[in-house]
């Protein structure tokens, strides 16, 4: 299986997106799944 790559546009969007779901009290774990990347990724 292929690596998928995002464009750094998605990357921050990702990123701002799990700082949102953060804020509202989701765990590290419900934010990754939510946004489809693995926790190390996040990490």
């Amino acid at each position: 299986m292929g690596e998928q790559r995002y464009t750094t546009e998605e990357i921050i969007h990702k990123l701002r997106e799990a700082d949102v779901l953060l804020a509202q009290g989701k765990t590290v774990a419900e934010t990754c799944r939510q946004l489809g990347v693995a926790d190390q990724t996040y990490f």
